[in-house]
């Protein structure tokens, strides 16, 4: 798939199951090209921010509580919008040829005479078992398996399922789409020789981290879906490769499974602190409250960079002022020669690691994490007449400039950034909060906290909002923040880093589960 572009072209995208992360390299490519999208109601929408932002994306999903866009309505889109010369993703949740309509998406374009291209997904059929821990095929217990839509056609004369052969068989049946039909499912296999004891499984928003899963036989399944008010989307399984299940539930047993954790830190940082989340089972739901930009004016850092001989430490109290002040030293034609005389110094193990990306070593990272750790290791040095340069956000604490001036220390303070709330809306975050979709509020700086509270002009609203949700701060600068807004905090990570962040979110899991009622 280059770059040059001679007309329209439609990409038929398998969006996978649910969980982001199965998304193809392929279909990922194609998202970031597009410059259209229509998604359905099954592509997890965090997809689209692989999209470009002047893509126009349409939701052709379910209206309402249950009707869908005529498909007829969805081939028109897709002829006009490739017809205008776009390139054109339609997004479809599974694999696109797996009872997903593809095939009649791509006769379509065929007959209209516009180039398209198919790019597989991976499919419920598979992924959604193997997420609650069945295979759908195994050596001993299942040679094959069926995958059969268990939503026909309402408009076929008569019934194509071969339901004395799909009972039968020994093997696996997967149903997809089949959670209103469910009963009739269960009464046609018993009636074509089924034993009723034969193990079913029916698994709800299957790869989510809200994935529900209700076991059970041909005759009591239909029962225990009722008591658990499971609804679709739904795959249902049958056969005795769910027996495994006891043994294999890898994704349900994790200990942040179901819980869905607000993570406010700028976008480009988010998915350090989201990937170990979703790897202890979360869902991550990214909120960014920050946006780095540039300064207000250069002047001050290029000043600095001119008299860099003259320093005898640069400080570096974060990612975003490496990247920054590196940054800008690269757009003067300069690189880490010229802090040779200076020794640099970073307030973690995070930002010596993107120093380090940079080319520089850094000379000293204190035991503490933060600027009182960075004082008490410059005190024990001795910083008595020698000049520091600390290029920071716009915003930042005072104490540690002002304490190395009392130590007899030059200190000079430069913005490299500033870190501002960026344009969002306001209302799907409140909304997911009403849901109780959110469990875990996360907070990585001081920063993250203020701007998250200016989302809401109504203070009430907010506390109201969040009263239920569990707050985790990464230290206690970040905490104390917290506590100035006038919110109680839950949990401080022992270490200011990420990683421990999500070690104290895990262990206050594990502390709520063990002291649950029985």
């Amino acid at each position: 798939m280059g770059n040059a572009r001679s007309g329209g072209h439609v990409y038929l995208v398998g969006a996978g199951p649910g969980d982001a992360k199965l998304l193809t390299l392929r279909g990922k490519e194609c998202l970031e090209l597009a410059d259209v999208v229509l998604y359905d109601h099954l592509a997890n929408p965090d997809l689209l921010k692989y999209t470009p932002a002047h893509a126009e994306r349409i939701y052709v999903g379910r209206k309402g509580r249950g009707s869908y866009r005529d498909q007829k309505e969805i081939n028109s889109l897709l002829v006009a919008k490739s017809q205008e010369g776009k390139f054109v993703v339609r997004l479809k949740g599974g694999d696109p040829f797996v009872f997903g309509r593809g095939g009649e998406e791509a006769e379509m374009m065929a007959d209209s005479g516009i180039p398209f291209t198919v790019v597989p997904g991976v499919t419920a059929a598979v992924a959604v078992p193997a997420y609650a821990g069945i295979p759908v095929t195994h050596r001993t217990l299942a040679s094959t398996v069926a995958f059969v839509t268990g939503h026909e056609d309402p408009t076929k004369p008569e019934s194509a399922m071969e339901w004395p052969r799909l009972a039968s068989a020994e093997g696996t049946i997967v149903f997809l789409m089949g959670m209103k039909n469910l009963p009739q499912i269960v009464d046609r296999l018993i009636q074509e020789g089924t034993s009723s004891t034969m193990p079913i499984a029916a698994i709800r928003w299957g790869t989510y981290a809200r994935q529900q899963t209700v076991v059970g036989t041909l005759a009591n399944i239909v029962q225990k879906v009722t008591e658990a008010k499971l609804s679709p989307p739904t795959v249902i399984v049958v056969g005795e490769v769910v027996r495994l299940r006891d043994r294999l539930n890898w994704c349900e047993t994790r200990p942040l499974f179901g819980k869905g954790v607000l993570v406010t830190r700028p976008r480009d940082q988010a998915p350090a602190l989201s990937n170990l989340l979703a790897e202890q089972g979360a869902e991550p739901i990214e909120c960014p409250t920050l946006e780095i930009c540039p300064p207000e004016s250069w002047d001050p850092v290029d000043d600095a960079i001119r008299e860099l001989s003259s320093y005898d430490w640069i400080i570096f109290t974060s990612v975003n002022g490496v990247q920054a002040f590196m940054g800008r030293l690269g757009f003067h034609q300069k690189d880490v020669r010229s802090l040779a005389k200076a020794r640099v110094c970073c307030i973690g193990p995070r930002t010596k690691q993107e120093a380090s990306r940079w080319g520089l070593v850094a000379d000293l990272v204190p035991s503490e994490f933060q600027a009182e750790g960075i004082l008490e290791a410059l005190g024990r040095l001795g910083v008595k007449g020698q000049r520091i340069l600390i290029p920071r956000a716009k915003v930042a604490r005072e104490i540690l400039p002002k304490q190395l001036a009392e130590m007899g220390a030059d200190v000079r303070v430069v913005q490299g950034y500033q870190a501002v709330l960026p344009e969002m809306e306001q209302e799907p975050i409140c909304d997911r909060f009403r849901n109780q979709d959110i469990q875990y509020l996360t907070f990585t700086s001081s920063s993250t906290v203020r701007n998250f509270c200016q989302l809401f002009a109504d203070r009430q609203e907010m506390h109201k909002l969040i009263q239920h949700v569990t707050v985790a701060c990464i230290g206690p600068i970040t905490a104390q923040t917290v506590q100035d807004e006038g919110l109680s905090v839950d949990i401080v990570a022992v270490e200011n880093t990420v990683p421990s962040l999500v070690d104290a979110i895990v262990a206050h899991a594990n502390r709520s589960t063990t002291q649950m009622p029985l």
